[in-house]
C-alpha cells in the first residue's frame, strides 16, 4: 500500500483541538492488560512504539510508563505538533521518526514492550504490518489498537447540552465534497473484512476486545467541532480548495442553529482496545 502524502495535509493544526481524548483510564487499563506472568509489565522500563502517532495523542500520555517512547508518522506536520505537545507536557523520553508503518522495521529496530496504533491501523497493509510488529515486540509484549467506539456501548448521562449534529454536518459535507469518502488524491481504503479477521490470519491470532470507559463530560464549542472535522482525512482543508472559508461560515451557521450558545456535548463512545500478544516463550 503506497503512502499518499496529502491524506492528512493541513489537518495537524486542528487535530489536538478538534479530536476528543481517549478514556482517562487508558493508562491503567493498558497497564493491567499488559501485565506479564513472568515479566515486569508497564513499569517504567522497556520501550513503546506508537505507530501513526499523529500529534502524540497516545505517545505523550503513555511515555512515562517506559524508558523510551518512539512515535512514528509519515506526516512531518503531525510530528512537529507532537513535539510541541511533548514539550508542553514536559515529557522528555520521546523520539519522533518520520516513516510509515511498513518501513518501521527497517528504520526503528525493536524490541518494544508495547506497540500502539491510535485509529491508524486501518490505513496500513494490515497483515504485512501486523507480522512486522510481531517481530518488533519483545517476548510477552503487546499490540494495542486503540479507537473510540459508541456502537452498542451504554450511553452515559452527559451535560445538559445538545449533541453535535453529526448527521446535519455530514449532509453539509456532501454538498461541498460529494458522497464519496475522499482521502488525499483518492478515496479512503476499503478492506473486505474486519481488523479482527485480518489479525486472526497472522501470528498474533484473533485479538482480545476490551473497553475503557469513555469521557462522559466532553463539552465542545463551535470552533472545536469545526476543527474536529478539518482534522479528518475525509474533510481535510485542502479538499475544499477555494471554498474552505465558505464551508467554515456555513458550518458555523449550522452549529449556531443547533445550539444558540455554540456549545455541544460530545460523546465519542468508550475507548476500545483490541489487544494481541506475543507469547512470552516460543510456541
Amino acid at each position: 500500500m503506497s503512502y499518499d502524502a496529502t491524506i492528512y495535509a493541513g489537518t495537524a493544526q486542528h487535530y489536538r483541538f478538534g479530536r476528543p481524548r481517549y478514556s482517562r483510564e487508558l493508562r491503567s487499563t493498558l497497564t493491567e492488560l499488559c501485565r506479564l506472568d513472568s515479566g515486569p509489565g508497564l513499569d517504567g522500563t522497556g520501550r513503546l512504539l506508537d505507530v501513526g502517532c499523529g500529534p502524540g495523542s497516545v505517545t505523550v500520555p503513555l511515555a512515562d510508563l517506559f524508558d523510551e517512547a518512539v512515535g512514528i508518522d509519515p506526516d512531518p506536520d503531525m510530528l512537529r505538533e507532537a513535539a510541541r505537545f511533548a514539550a508542553f507536557e514536559h515529557v522528555g523520553n520521546l523520539r519522533w521518526l518520520q516513516t510509515t508503518a511498513e518501513d518501521a522495521v527497517r528504520l526503528e529496530p525493536g524490541p518494544f514492550r508495547l506497540i500502539t496504533f491510535g485509529q491508524s491501523f486501518w490505513w496500513t497493509d494490515r497483515e504485512r504490518v501486523a507480522e512486522a510488529m510481531y517481530d518488533l515486540l519483545e517476548p510477552g509484549g503487546c499490540l494495542a489498537l486503540i479507537s473510540h467506539c459508541a456502537t452498542d456501548r451504554p450511553r452515559p448521562i452527559g451535560p445538559d447540552l445538545p449533541p453535535i449534529p453529526h448527521d446535519a454536518i455530514k449532509e453539509l459535507l456532501r454538498r461541498y465534497l460529494g458522497s464519496d469518502r475522499r482521502a488525499g488524491q483518492g478515496l479512503g481504503p476499503q478492506h473486505p473484512d474486519s481488523i479482527e479477521d485480518a489479525l486472526s490470519r497472522t501470528r498474533f491470532g484473533r485479538p482480545e476486545q476490551h473497553f475503557a470507559p469513555g469521557r462522559p463530560d466532553i463539552v465542545r464549542n463551535s470552533d472545536s467541532v469545526i476543527a474536529g472535522y478539518l482534522s479528518m482525512s475525509s474533510s481535510a482543508p485542502h479538499l475544499f480548495g477555494p471554498n474552505l472559508d465558505h464551508f467554515r461560515a456555513a458550518m458555523t451557521d449550522l452549529l449556531q442553529h443547533h445550539s444558540p450558545t455554540a456549545r455541544f456535548w460530545d460523546w465519542p463512545g468508550d475507548t476500545q482496545l483490541l489487544l494481541a500478544r506475543k507469547p512470552a516463550t516460543p510456541m
